[in-house]
């Protein structure tokens, strides 16, 4: 029987990280993957994937709507949609690659295999080929993410009714899809194929899009995506979903009303959230206990109520981002180590990959009213930044939220190219309590997107703004 110190189950971004800064602090490491390739989720069928194809779907409509108005003259452009499609697999083939280098570098013992829980400090590993192992460790760090939420009445059955799996797979532009759910994944994988030409039309049962994030981005990138062709239905839920070999009817109903009408598309994406996937991961052999929700309980050092059993990630409250693991990841092996890592969850970004981009860090207006914080804020518009301007990416807003009295920044909300980016220099600033006078006063280069941050920063700060 193999002996480790540690085991990390999963090697998406948090448990292959999770393993990495394990190994570095001198524990024998082991890390678990049911699939053929390491990377979980995000490197193989989430953020690395639909980037590639969110890129690739920009530069074609770069070329049909901008191209002209920079003096670059084409005729008779084609997509071949098969071609982006197998670049994506290229791209994460690539990503793979590098994370099976890094547990190599690391000297980290790779299993592939179904891993579960024999006893708490007994895992086994199913393989493939019918055999099994088991390990032995003093630690494990659960890490195996989550899965697409799809109701049964759905009748999903990756062929028409798809989730966001079977939609980067698609190597035929579709003429009409309906996503189901105004969230991110739906807005990412809706851009992908809108750009192409696909006819997008989105259910979402709130009163609008991204409904998590701040309303000014909601209300930004509403108006953004409807002159790309998006039509939204608004406070609509779906009554049922029903496929044929070649389309999908899906009968939707207003939330106030009694009557509901049917929309029929060639793909129905269904993208209404994710639930922690913990199937067959033995959590009772181990003792471990889970919510209402199926997520597993952990305290401040994202332990188990079993000691020595740790969870990180989606598996676990709060958002489930591949960023937010990866920290929880070096966190939970630094605590393991003895030592006092820090992670604050306010300040944990989210980024919606849309084009123009939106990103969110910290308190959003509406959450600043319910705790009754005072609080005042500034906006800066991209169509009065020249770097917009001259890149033609004029759409969206810098928004700064600080408090009325201390001035200290509570929040930072943004849509607008490379909003992804930029936001890394407003949790900065937040992470060192920084005030908007100090964002302020900061000197951006310039011509940069980056300055719309400063303007925004200096209209929180009595109305200082310049170029507004």
């Amino acid at each position: 029987m193999s002996k480790y110190d540690v085991i990390v189950i999963g090697s998406g971004p948090g448990g292959y990280v999770a393993a990495i800064r394990c190994a570095q602090l001198g524990m024998k490491t082991a890390i678990i993957e049911k699939y053929a390739t390491l990377g979980g989720t995000c490197l193989n069928v989430g953020c690395i994937p639909s980037k590639a194809l969110l890129d690739s779907s920009e530069y074609v409509h770069e070329a049909k709507e901008k191209f002209a108005a920079h003096g670059i003259k084409l005729s008779g452009l084609q997509v071949d949609l098969k071609r982006m499609v197998e670049r994506k697999d290229e791209v994460v083939a690539q990503t793979v690659k590098g994370v099976e280098f890094l547990m190599k570098k690391n000297k980290i013992d790779v299993y592939h295999g179904y891993g579960s829980f024999v006893a708490p400090k007994e895992i086994q590993v199913a393989k493939e080929d019918g055999t099994s192992e088991t390990l032995h460790t003093d630690k494990v760090i659960i890490a195996t993410g989550s899965k697409p939420i799809v109701p049964s009445a759905f009748n999903y059955d990756k062929k028409r009714v798809i989730t966001s799996t079977e939609a980067l797979n698609i190597t035929k532009i579709p003429k009409r899809m309906v996503i189901v759910g105004g969230g991110v994944i739906g807005l990412e994988l809706g851009s992908v194929f809108a750009r192409l030409g696909t006819e997008i039309e989105v259910v979402e049962y709130m009163d609008r899009i991204l409904p998590t994030m701040d309303l000014d981005c909601s209300k930004e990138l509403t108006r953004v995506l409807k002159k790309l062709g998006f039509k939204f239905h608004l406070k609509h839920a779906v009554q049922s979903i029903k496929a044929t070999s070649r389309s999908v009817t899906v009968n939707v109903q207003a939330r106030d009303e009694e009557e509901a009408f049917d929309i029929k598309a060639d793909y129905c994406l269904v993208a209404i959230g994710r639930r922690p996937y913990t199937d067959k991961l033995g959590l009772d052999k181990a003792g471990v206990q889970i919510d209402e929700k199926g997520r597993i309980v952990v305290d401040e050092h994202l332990q188990t109520n079993v000691e020595g059993i740790y969870a990180i990630g989606d598996v676990i409250r709060g958002p489930m981002l591949a960023h937010k693991a990866e920290e929880e990841g070096i966190f939970v092996a630094e605590t393991m180590a003895g030592q006092k890592p820090h992670i604050d969850y306010n300040l944990i970004p989210s980024v919606v990959y849309t084009w123009p981009e939106v990103a969110s860090v910290g308190k959003t207006e509406l959450q600043l009213k319910e705790a009754g914080i005072p609080y005042k804020g500034g906006k800066f518009p991209f169509k009065a930044s020249g770097r917009a301007r001259a890149s033609m990416d004029t759409d969206g807003m810098v928004k700064v939220l600080a408090h009325k009295d201390t001035d200290e920044i509570l929040g930072v909300h943004m849509v607008g190219p490379r909003a992804a980016d930029m936001i890394a220099e407003a949790v900065a600033l937040m992470e060192f309590r920084a005030s908007a006078e100090d964002a302020g006063r900061i000197c951006h280069a310039h011509p940069t997107f980056t300055e719309a941050l400063k303007e925004a920063a200096l209209a929180a700060t009595a109305n200082r703004a310049i170029h507004i």
